[in-house]
């Protein structure tokens, strides 16, 4: 596996997504297994003046051989597959945040032994909490949109607490001390249309709704 440096980008630019990453250590290797499995540490991206930051759990595998959605393990930068990159960038582009800084929580592909993404560990997402920090104190954004359940307990331990239900808590902004922020947690985009029926939305009343929810919290700081 090659490691992560801060050279030129060699895929293919794309407007969808800034190519300059917010790199804060070229070389981390708090997490031995993440740095075992990874090809480059995704690190986010966006303005740096930002309202939003949006939060995903940790970059996935990816398609190296893709043209531009390859992937954060693969483009260095979050959020960047086809799937779900290509879903949160939608998502926030129409509640009026296309320049929405886009990062994870854990910045490293979890790999699980043959290709997939596993789950990160607690003590993967505690060693990788204080890049996330750093980011939100050079951001400071009013909203910090969370995606998924692990994205949304690494944003409450920011404040000391624990996730209490995920499912409960979306689109529920809750007050986010540490960083003087709103948190609202949203679905994971992998697994979104799974659970938004669930809801009891269809896909356009839930996208309608994520963007209410961020315009909102925007708003009302």
């Amino acid at each position: 596996m090659s490691d992560d440096g801060t050279g030129t980008e060699t895929e293919t630019d794309d407007p969808r997504f800034p190519a300059e990453r917010h790199v804060l250590d070229a070389g981390c290797a708090r997490c031995p297994e993440l740095v075992a499995c990874r090809e480059r540490i995704s690190w986010g991206t966006g303005d740096r003046d930002a309202a939003v930051l949006a939060v995903g759990e940790a970059p996935g595998a990816g398609a190296p051989e893709a043209d531009v959605w390859r992937g954060g393990n693969w483009t260095g930068r979050a959020y960047t597959t086809r799937h779900s990159g290509r879903r949160i960038r939608e998502l926030l582009a129409d509640a009026g945040h296309p320049d929405a800084y886009v990062t994870n929580a854990v910045k490293c592909f979890p790999c699980d032994g043959a290709g997939s993404n596993r789950e990160p560990t607690a003590q993967e997402r505690e060693n990788c909490r204080a890049h996330l920090e750093r980011e939100l104190d050079t951001v400071e954004p009013a909203v910090v949109v969370a995606t998924g359940k692990h994205a949304t307990a690494s944003a409450l331990a920011l404040d000391g607490r624990e996730l209490d239900g995920f499912v409960d808590s979306i689109l529920e902004p809750v007050d986010l001390d540490a960083v003087d922020a709103t948190l609202l947690p949203i679905l994971h985009p992998s697994y979104q249309d799974v659970w938004r029926a669930r809801l009891g939305y269809d896909d356009g009343e839930y996208r309608a709704a994520v963007r209410e929810a961020i315009r909102e919290a925007v708003d009302s700081n």
